[in-house]
Order: C-alpha cells, then structure tokens, then sequence
C-alpha cells in the first residue's frame, strides 16, 4: 500500500492494478485492499470474499478515515494483524520468533516480519527460514524502491543473519489462541483497545494432546479431529481444532456441528434417573418399529430383558429409545439445555440416537456436570483480562450456571458409565483409576465420538470427514477411545487416583418403572406418533 499516506482509505490506483494483473494472469493474483481496508475487515467483518463484503469494508474504510489519523491507522493495523503461529500483531511476533519487542528488532528481522502479511503460514521463519529470507528480500527491495532504504544499506541487511529463530507454539495452540480472540470482545466490547489475556491452557497438556492425535492420525490421512480437554470446572487446557492448522484454520472441536450419535445416550439416561429409574431399572432391548422407523442395534444383536446400566454400556439402541419414551422428548431436551447443549435438538425419539447435531465443546462442558458432581458450567479458557493500564477488565470466578443434577443423581450415572469402560463399548478407554464415558458412532460410521472424565479432567474425542463421509471399521470405541485414553493416561501422571463425585451416594425411594410398565410398548409409540 505505497499510497496509503494520499488515499482517502480505498485506492483506485491500486484497484486498477490488481484488477489488470488478475485479468493478465486468468484468475486472482493480487487483491486491491487497502491498509486501511484491511484494518476495517480485521475489526468489524467476516472474512468472506463476496461483492458486498468489499462494499461494506470500502464503506467502513472511509469512516476510519475520517474518524482517525493515518498514524493511528497503521498502528492499529500492525497491533492486529495475524502474522502466524498463534501471534497477532508485530510487537507478539517479534517476540515469539526472535524473543524481542518490535522496538529492537534488527532491519533484516523486520523485512521477514512485513514479509508474513502476505501469508503468515508460507512466509513463517521457524517453518521455512529460507523462504522467509527471500521474501525479506523483496521487502528490502520495495524500501530502496520508495527510498526509504539505500541500496547499501538494503544489502547489508541482506547480508545479516537472521538470529535466534523460536517456534512459538505449534499449530495445536493456534486452534486455541484464534478460539480465545474470537471470545475477547465478548467479555470487553469490541472498543476495548489492547488488553492482556491470561487463560487455562497449559502447554505441556496441549503438547499430549498434540502428540497423540498426530500419532494416531498417522495412519489415517483422509481424516479430522477435534479433542477438547477442560477441567470439571469449565476451564479449557488444551484444544485442537483439526489435523493441520495450515492447511485448514476451520475450528472443529468448537465451530463444527455434527451427530454425537450414542455419546447422547447418558443425557437421556440421566433424564430417567431424575423421574425415579434406578441403574437397576428393568429395560427391553428387542427390534420395534414405531410408525415405518425401525431403529436397531449395530451389531444387530440384542439384549432381551435388560437392565439400564448394561443397556448404557452396550449403547442398545431400541433399549434407549424405549427409555426416551417412557421419560418424554421435552425433559430430555430441558435437561440438555440446562447442561450446556445450545443446538436446537429434534422432538421425537429419534432424539435417543443422538440425530441433533452439536458442538464438540458443548457436548464436553455437558459431561463435565457429572465429572463435578452435578453443577452445570460455561466452558471458557479467559480467567482474566486487563487494560493497558494494568486495570482488571474481566475476572472469572464461578463456572456456570449452578447446580442442574442432584448429587445422587449424578452419582447414579458416574456409576453407570463407568460401566462403558469396564464391561461395555469403551474398553479401551480404561484407565487405571476411576474413569467414565460414552462412545458415539453415527450412520454408516460417518461420525465417531468418546466423551469422557475423571474426578480431575473432561476430555471429548470426534473423529470423522469434513465431507461427511463415511469411515471403514471406526467406532467410538475403537480409534478415539484410543486417543482418549492415551491422552488422559499421560495428563494424570504422577496425580493420585480419585474416586467420581457421588458415586457413594444413595438414590432416593422413589417410585419407577417396572418390566410391566415397558410392556406393549410398541403399541404405545405407534400411538404416540399416530396423534
């Protein structure tokens, strides 16, 4: 932007040229934005590519214009822009890549850091040195071309090496840093200027989760994931977002919405238990058809005349829709709301099979109030944000919204899906110390989930295609079992066992159903849905 000191914050000139280059090189080459567009994209639009954006970031560019100086422009600019590896702005990248402030950083260090605007990922010096050397060397070019470098001291510069280069974090924390801005004007407005963020992730626990995934993921080239890691509380430690965050920058642990299939199951399970089910509650496990639906197990085997916690933690599909009935769709659907769940879920008994789609992070934040004992939490990583005057603009205390489980209640099922681990779908999630979850495994194994805790971290596993296809031989309980378990084998090393919240609690005497009262029960949702 060589005239960004004459135009009034959209360049025609440069339009002209851009346009002119693209039409010469049959596709787009260069684009025509202004800094000061750029500024307006940063702070105020989404980043979509369509005419009416650029009118909207066109407009806005000149209300910066004539609300600000040009000073004030570019160092906005430069304070916001995205420059790679989880870093925004120059002052955060110089000292990430070059442990230094933007004040001290040698010409040479500051070509290579302009050199990242154009593409942060390509142009990275701790991913590729040589190629950021070469586009600092166009940089330095485009200094003696405005004069504001001569050609001596552009070589010189040239000729000094580069210094200590970091790798700040990896691409594991760039899925959480972009969840964390995204979030800050939430808790401060958009006005509120530069601000310190102070957050629950922790490296080490990011660096196992990182490990695992690519490990696991090795073998598997055409697949995603997502892996979230919170304490009971709410507070995030570690999260990733997919498989590669340069090749893809879309956030599914948070932004992805997908079936959770059989990692529902326990919010309709814990429904019955607040009418007065019991673990030991008689349940029938046999084929039904209600209205031309026929649900079936997936192995297409049956448990006959059951009880609830074997029917949770064999995931007996035709058992959980039978217990949905009997429990009603609304009370699952209020109970899912108050844990955490803000998709808006289907109203029939489908529902049981987990067909409404959700986040990740919210099907995560919903077992953690049965990792604590019943309390419902907001799942967050900021626990604090100060102004550039040190003031505290934003503290956490508390984690949701309080309790949404009775204790007893909640105990009840930490029992039941304990189970899943020891005798059900989630073998080979065992750990060795008290544990519990669900496995998840949707239509022709499209999606495949494990959701899981301890008394001392939550942690929710996806596994699937961005094309919603569908996978050979994954289940819930095979590959993010897998990962689940390695990743929350290594993050309680050296913790001592804990027992689950409530799992010494007795349930109150009260009445439930029997094995009469799940009698004929085909012929009652058959009735159901025919009003």
């Amino acid at each position: 932007d060589r005239r960004f000191y004459g135009h009034p914050g959209v360049d025609p000139i440069g339009i002209g040229r851009a346009v002119w280059r693209n039409l010469s090189a049959g596709g787009v080459r260069q684009g025509g934005s202004t800094i000061t567009q750029q500024l307006a994209k940063i702070l105020f639009l989404s980043p979509e590519r369509t005419l009416r954006r650029k009118v909207q970031e066109a407009i806005l560019a000149f209300w910066l214009e004539a609300t600000y100086t040009k000073d004030e422009i570019l160092a906005g600019y430069l304070n916001r822009v995205y420059l790679g590896s989880g870093t925004y702005g120059m002052d955060a990248a110089a000292r990430a890549y070059f442990g230094r402030s933007a004040e001290d950083v040698s010409i040479r260090q500051a070509s290579v850091l302009a050199g990242l605007l154009r593409a942060p990922s390509r142009y990275s010096p701790a991913a590729s040195p040589e190629r950021a050397l070469a586009r600092g060397d166009v940089v330095l070019q485009a200094m003696v071309d405005a004069g504001s470098l001569t050609p001596a001291a552009a070589a010189a510069a040239s000729d000094t090496p580069l210094g200590r280069v970091a790798t700040p974090g990896g691409p594991q924390r760039r899925y959480f840093t972009d969840w964390v801005v995204d979030m800050v004007p939430d808790y401060v407005g958009a006005g509120a200027g530069n601000v310190t963020v102070r957050t629950s992730f922790d490296p080490g626990l990011q660096a196992i989760v990182d490990a695992v995934a690519a490990d696991h993921l090795a073998d598997h080239p055409d697949l995603q994931i997502g892996v979230v890691v919170m304490t009971p509380s709410g507070a995030v430690r570690a999260l990733l977002g997919g498989r590669d965050y340069d090749t893809s920058q879309f956030n599914r642990a948070v932004q992805a919405l997908r079936q959770p299939g059989s990692a529902f199951k326990p919010i309709v399970y814990l429904a019955a238990l607040e009418q007065g089910w019991r673990p030991d509650s008689p349940i029938t496990d046999a084929p039904l058809t209600v209205a031309g639906w026929s649900p079936r197990n997936s192995a297409g085997e049956y448990l006959g005349e059951t009880t609830l916690t074997p029917a949770l933690a064999r995931s007996a599909n035709t058992a959980a829709v039978r217990l949905l009935n009997a429990v009603g769709v609304n009370p699952v659907r209020s109970l899912a709301r108050e844990m955490g769940i803000e998709q808006e879920l289907v109203g029939d008994l489908s529902l049981a099979l987990g067909t409404s789609e959700v986040a990740l992070m919210e099907l995560t934040a919903a077992y953690a109030a049965l990792a604590n004992g019943g309390n419902g939490v907001w799942p967050t990583a900021i626990e604090r944000i100060t102004g550039p005057d040190g003031a505290v603009a934003y503290e956490r205390f508390g984690g949701g919204p309080g309790p949404v489980v009775e204790p007893a209640v909640a105990g009840a099922m930490n029992r039941m899906l304990a189970a899943v681990l020891t005798q059900g779908t989630g073998r080979r999630a065992a750990l060795d110390r008290p544990a519990a979850g669900k496995t998840g495994t949707t239509q022709d194994n499209r999606d495949a989930w494990f959701v899981g805790y301890t008394a001392d971290y939550v942690a929710g596993v996806w596994i699937g295609r961005d094309d919603a296809g569908p996978m050979d031989d994954i289940t819930g309980g095979t590959l993010p079992a897998e990962i689940w378990h390695d990743i929350m084998a290594q993050a309680h090393a050296g913790l001592p066992a804990r027992p689950l919240p409530g799992t010494d609690l007795a349930l109150p005497a009260t009445a439930v159903a029997s094995a009469d009262e799940t009698d004929g029960i085909d012929d009652l949702l058959r009735r159901i849905l025919d009003r």
